[in-house]
């Protein structure tokens, strides 16, 4: 039975978010707002919590998991950025978008591409996504929440439960969140390659 914390999206409630990050320490899988969508999002170094996040999206271990972080000081620990790279991520962060950047040793090898060596990373600017990756103190490891088939996220934080109900430890209603999941730019080739335009605007990182 899933936990279900109602909080504020601007100032939300510390009491809440504490009992939320304290069911994502010892294991769980939570239903977060983000400034893109929704998000299923588990702890970093839990392997089975990683494993039943696949599971619940069904994909594989090809299908990269995204690491969200507060900010680009956190963010330099699980990945490999040259001076380019960090220009760029400094225009777009925090931001919907997700980069994909060479993985550093820090990252389990089974969270990051099993051929490329390569993680999906984000800072999302959403208060109560930041609020919560405060109180833990590190990343998590999180995946938009899109059904199996579906093409758009959900958005409604009681559907969410509904569905959910029996899958997940805990969901964090804040409201709707943005319909669009994140804009990704895979950053780990010579040149940026644009994989997905979602809500980020591409003019902000000077793409096309």
């Amino acid at each position: 039975m899933s936990q279900y914390f109602e909080v504020h999206p601007d100032n939300p409630q510390p009491r809440l978010l504490k009992q939320a990050a304290l069911i994502l320490q010892q294991g769980g899988i939570a239903a977060v707002p983000t400034d893109s969508s929704y998000a299923l999002v588990c702890r970093l170094d839990d392997k089975a919590a990683a494993q039943e996040l696949r599971r619940l999206r069904q994909v594989d271990d090809k299908h990269h998991l995204t690491l969200l972080c507060r900010d680009l000081s956190e963010l330099a620990s699980y990945a490999r950025v040259d001076n380019a790279q960090y220009r760029l991520l400094k225009q777009a962060t925090p931001g919907p978008y997700t980069f994909i950047l060479e993985a550093t040793k820090e990252v389990p090898r089974r969270l990051s591409h099993p051929s490329r060596r390569t993680i999906g990373l984000r800072v999302p600017d959403h208060t109560v996504a930041q609020e919560l990756l405060a109180m833990l103190g590190q990343p998590l490891l999180g995946t938009t929440l899109i059904l199996p088939g579906e093409r758009e996220p959900m958005n409604d934080a009681q559907l969410i439960r509904a569905h959910f109900q029996k899958l997940l430890q805990a969901v964090i209603d804040a409201g709707a969140c943005p319909m669009q999941p994140t804009t990704v730019v895979d950053l780990s080739g010579d040149t940026p390659q644009v994989l997905r335009h979602g809500r980020g605007d591409l003019g902000r990182l000077g793409l096309s």
